[in-house]
């Protein structure tokens, strides 16, 4: 399927994937929104968007995609712990992946719905100013420094 095993094991243990062709299935193109190949979308069971990205990845940009839009599904669950670690998994594991930026922000706002603390906020805003500061991530969180 992949030729980084790694991502091929994460897909398998991970993933119930589908491959549909633009060509072949244009009605199924259009019900998921695709605009672009490729399109890689992660669906709840109930066919819910979770997190979506386009275009061709490395390896490990596309491991943090993959890990990204397990963590998005977890948020979306309300499942604040677990969706926390693994946005920080992303951001320990692949901090050179153009997903970590917003995995450390996500972590904070998780940390934050499941305790309900704002220095969780706080925290992540002041984090950017070690790593990120040029991120798009880092002006979101901007807003939440003391």
């Amino acid at each position: 399927m992949y030729p980084d095993a790694r991502v091929e094991s994460f897909i398998r243990d991970n993933y119930l994937p589908v491959k549909i062709h633009i060509k072949e299935q244009p009605q199924m193109f259009e019900r998921f929104g695709a605009q672009w190949t490729p399109t890689l979308q992660v669906l709840s069971p109930e066919g819910q968007k979770q997190h979506e990205w386009s275009g061709f990845l490395p390896a490990d940009d596309l491991f943090a995609q993959l890990q990204l839009g397990l963590a998005h599904a977890a948020f979306k669950r309300g499942e604040w712990d677990g969706a926390e670690r693994r946005f920080r998994q992303i951001v320990s594991e692949l901090p050179n992946s153009d997903a970590a930026p917003e995995a450390l922000y996500w972590a904070g706002v998780s940390r934050y719905k499941g305790s309900g603390d704002a220095s969780a906020l706080g925290e992540t805003a002041q984090a950017f100013g070690k790593k990120y500061s040029d991120s798009t991530w880092a002006k979101k969180a901007s807003v939440w420094a003391a």
